[in-house]
């Protein structure tokens, strides 16, 4: 499979018509995370923030806090098929992306919709399912390798997480690097492999785009000391955004690392479990801006208050 690309200026050229979109779509298939960290909410802000519009399908909902998932609650497989259905009859995506599909008939359901756009390219990310009982692990991935990876255009995953699934019986001393990921899944169907969280040199993190036959870019940032939740997710989605607006793949991808980064740099911690990557950093009011230039809304302005309601029923 060779992933099909928009045109380069289709979001931002001026509509034609009324059926032309001026922003490109993305279809995104996640669950719902209370904490805001993961899930369908970070999907939506870092396809928002790079410039696309998000299309959310929900496949579930975790019980969790931001330090860890102690239940999920997976929609079934009609609700999941008929929500995307729905929208699908009205908006044509650009890209697909997939989430945490919640359950192995969530991810055939899916396949079957991904199928029938077989030019929309599919941009599917693996999180870490430790959290999850095993035998329901285990039905997860094997319905993901059948079903889903043969029409994944870019696979993203931690290089921990693709490592154990896609080579359970990697038996040499030294790591498997990204091109030797990258084959375990072209194997399967897949044309391009995002790895991320290699480590490097000089307290660097590496993260790298590559096929079987070669690098086909990478980008290295420095480590930040903090444990996150959510990297994966707003990469991922961030990714799929940008190519809808008709990045190629390599830059896009560089973008969407760079993106990433400035997320966690500015990332948050409003609980008391993990930092949160922060997806709207660019809104945040520049700190060298004085407090007379940056000046925040009248909290006793007439129009901060509640209108009292007069409904009449």
């Amino acid at each position: 499979m060779t992933i099909s690309l928009p045109p380069s200026d289709a979001p931002n050229a001026t509509p034609d018509s009324e059926d032309e979109a001026a922003i490109a779509c993305v279809l995104v298939f996640n669950a719902s995370d209370p904490s805001g960290a993961g899930g369908i909410s970070a999907d939506v802000l870092a396809i928002a923030s790079v410039g696309a519009h998000a299309l959310p399908v929900l496949t579930g909902a975790y019980a969790r806090d931001t330090a860890q998932i102690f239940d999920f609650f997976p929609m079934n497989e009609e609700a999941v098929g008929d929500q995307a259905r729905a929208i699908l009859e009205d908006v044509p995506p650009q890209v697909i992306k997939v989430g945490f599909a919640g359950s192995a008939e969530n991810l055939s359901i899916i396949a079957e919709l991904t199928a029938d756009y077989d030019g929309v390219p599919v941009v599917a990310y693996m999180p870490n399912l430790s959290w999850w009982e095993d035998d329901q692990i285990d039905q997860y991935l094997d319905a993901f390798r059948e079903l889903l990876l043969p029409q994944t255009s870019v696979l993203v995953g931690h290089h921990s997480t693709l490592r154990r699934w896609l080579l359970p019986d990697w038996s040499s001393e030294k790591n498997p690097g990204p091109r030797d990921i990258a084959k375990a899944a072209s194997e399967l169907g897949v044309p391009y492999t995002l790895v991320t969280g290699l480590s490097s040199t000089d307290q660097q993190i590496d993260n790298v785009l590559a096929t079987p036959e070669t690098v086909v870019g990478h980008e290295k940032f420095e480590r930040i000391e903090a444990v996150f939740s959510g990297a994966g997710e707003t990469l991922s989605a961030a990714l799929a955004a940008l190519i809808a607006t008709g990045l190629d793949l390599s830059t896009a991808a560089s973008e969407a690392l760079h993106y990433l980064d400035r997320c966690l740099d500015e990332g948050f911690r409003p609980g008391m479990g993990h930092v949160i990557p922060d997806r709207l950093f660019w809104a945040l009011p520049d700190p060298d801006e004085t407090d007379d230039e940056v000046e925040g809304p009248d909290m006793n302005a007439d129009f901060f208050e509640m209108p009292i309601n007069d409904t009449k029923h």
